[in-house]
């Protein structure tokens, strides 16, 4: 069965990395080919160690008083 949660969770904090750095790199509206490198070096980074950390088991709900 596809574990539509993991790769979910990857996808969006690689979007989030890459937007991210994509916004600090247009701070002088010229992008060169170092900044390109970063950028994809984040949604990369993003997207394996988001992937690989698993999801917290579900936690106990909160009992009110």
């Amino acid at each position: 069965m596809l574990k539509v949660g993991s790769y979910a969770k990857a996808i969006v904090s690689a979007a989030a990395a890459g937007t991210a750095s994509l916004a600090v790199a247009m701070g002088d509206d010229v992008i060169v080919t170092g900044e390109w490198v970063t950028v994809a070096l984040a949604v990369l980074g993003a997207l394996g160690i988001t992937y690989v950390v698993p999801n917290a088991d579900q936690s106990q709900p909160r009992q009110r008083y």
